[in-house]
């Protein structure tokens, strides 16, 4: 692409060219599509309930049926169960569509949150220095310190009874901390720029300098750590739920049915794969979107360079 064609392209043309360009982060775009498309519409292509107390949530024909004793049968578009049935005759696909829904719902919230918290702190601590600054360094390095995971086992029963917004809440509290610090680093090289200073001359108060200026100036920072963090947080969230500690029944999650198929994956695999492959799938896909992001974002990027 010619430097003349280059400069007549807006800033927003520009990175989706560099984006698109990126094979891997297209890949990862369309698979992340698909799964939020099941996600959201997959519960209504099943005529079973991921919800055991619902009329339509256990399939009893499925315990004179299967050949493997309990309510166990195998993959099926004949009766509707898709993925299967588990022990008690439950639909496993309908339960691993709720699973994902959760999952992806959880990792989004988890990543608006922390990324939030991490550009207000990030950028007030950069900004303000003195006192501020070492007030709220302080804080992130002993959260830092703190083993996010033990604590998060610890208050379990507090939130698995409060609903799972609570567990979103507290994974949020725990992963701002590092990209804060990055924040903090930039916002200290842009308080000094003319900008900055032209705004505080005229004035500005500092909530508008560090809200108007200062963070809208690290969006593309903030874009890639709030994509990679909904991986992050999946993950998170997928561990907690597969020991136990995250949601809870009658609700599930795919860390949940990871962890109820776990003792089955040679024996009966559908227990186990359609779930562990989602979860895989979705991490892999906002890595690949996430990386190709960073590599819009940066000029001197491969991509960027092929642009």
């Amino acid at each position: 692409m010619s430097k003349k064609n280059e400069a007549s392209l807006s800033r927003r043309q520009l990175l989706r060219r560099r984006f698109f360009r990126n094979k891997s982060a297209v890949f990862g775009l369309v698979c992340l599509m698909i799964v939020v498309f099941l996600a959201v519409f997959g519960p209504s292509l099943s005529p079973w309930s991921w919800n055991l107390s619902d009329e339509n949530g256990l399939d009893f024909n499925a315990f004179t049926e299967s050949p493997y004793g309990g309510g166990l049968t195998a993959p099926s578009f004949d009766d509707g169960h898709y993925f299967g049935t588990s022990q008690v005759g439950a639909d496993v696909f309908a339960q691993t569509m709720r699973g994902l829904q959760k999952s992806l719902l959880i990792g989004l919230l988890v990543a608006v949150f922390s990324t939030s918290i991490a550009a207000i702190v990030g950028a007030s601590a950069g900004y303000l220095m003195g006192k501020t600054d070492r007030a709220l360094m302080w804080l992130v390095d002993l959260l830092l310190v703190l083993p996010s995971f033990l604590l998060l086992a610890i208050l379990s029963k507090w939130y698995q009874s409060s609903g799972w917004l609570l567990l979103v809440v507290l994974l949020a509290i725990f992963n701002w901390m590092i990209t804060a610090r990055i924040v903090r680093s930039v916002s200290m090289s842009l308080r000094e720029r003319d900008f900055i200073r032209a705004a505080r001359y005229m004035g500005v108060p500092t909530r508008k300098i560090i809200t108007k200026h200062l963070i809208p100036n690290m969006a593309s920072l903030l874009i890639i750590d709030g994509t990679l963090n909904v991986g992050g947080a999946i993950l998170s969230e997928t561990g907690l739920s597969y020991l136990g500690f995250g949601v809870r029944a009658p609700d599930v999650s795919l860390g949940s049915l990871i962890a109820e198929g776990t003792a089955s994956a040679i024996t009966f695999p559908w227990l186990f794969m359609f779930s562990g492959g989602l979860l895989i799938i979705t991490v892999l896909a906002v890595s690949l979107i996430g990386d190709g992001l960073r590599d819009a974002f940066d000029p001197g990027s491969r991509s960027g360079k092929k642009s």
